[in-house]
């Protein structure tokens, strides 16, 4: 499993309702992306959850190790370029993945929240805590799925989780609001420890 993400943040007057009618109409056209396992169309309102800026968002976890090379590559992310200029798309190599009590549900909100492992710190007990850290949060309320990636360049961890409704005020991190799921492989991405 391969975590990515990309930010574009937009002006504080930018009609978000651009980015909601561009999700209605091309968030379809990855429902059956081969090698994808699920697309969260993330955004953030500026002054809505906390929000400082209006973004578009998106977080994707893959099952196939050549799928985000075939997205990122082809017509999709293309047109986004064209759009929008080109983003930094940020990558992690998967740890772990779960699915929560809300699994079934079609989630409305995510959080994102990284921390960089200390340069004294030992990885591998990083690593340990982090996939403890995934266990428990698969299990509260609301949550749709959740997972945890490492980018080893930077020694940060990513922590990605999907809310059937709205993440809880406690929750840290950036949140965001999910307009639609796209979800092929789903069931393709295996649960737990991804090594």
């Amino acid at each position: 499993m391969d975590a990515m993400q990309y930010r574009i943040t937009l002006p504080a007057d930018y009609d978000m309702e651009v980015i909601r009618h561009r999700v209605r109409t091309k968030g379809p056209l990855l429902d059956d992306f081969p090698g994808l396992g699920l697309k969260a169309y993330a955004i953030s309102e500026r002054g809505v959850d906390g929000a400082a800026v209006n973004a578009y968002a998106p977080f994707y976890l893959w099952a196939a190790p050549d799928a985000p090379h075939r997205f990122l590559w082809g017509p999709g992310f293309r047109g986004l370029v064209q759009d929008f200029g080109r983003p930094v798309v940020e990558h992690w190599a998967g740890l772990g993945f779960a699915r929560g009590p809300a699994a079934t549900a079609i989630p409305r909100a995510a959080t994102r929240r990284t921390e960089t492992v200390p340069a004294a710190a030992d990885p591998a007990t990083a690593v340990e805590d982090a996939l403890a850290e995934l266990t428990r949060r698969a299990g509260a309320d609301g949550v749709h799925s959740t997972a945890v990636a490492i980018d080893p360049r930077g020694w940060e961890l990513v922590h990605f989780t999907l809310w059937e409704d709205t993440a809880p005020p406690s929750e840290p991190g950036d949140r965001y609001q999910v307009l639609h799921l796209s979800a092929p492989g789903l069931a393709a991405l295996p649960e737990g420890r991804q090594w």
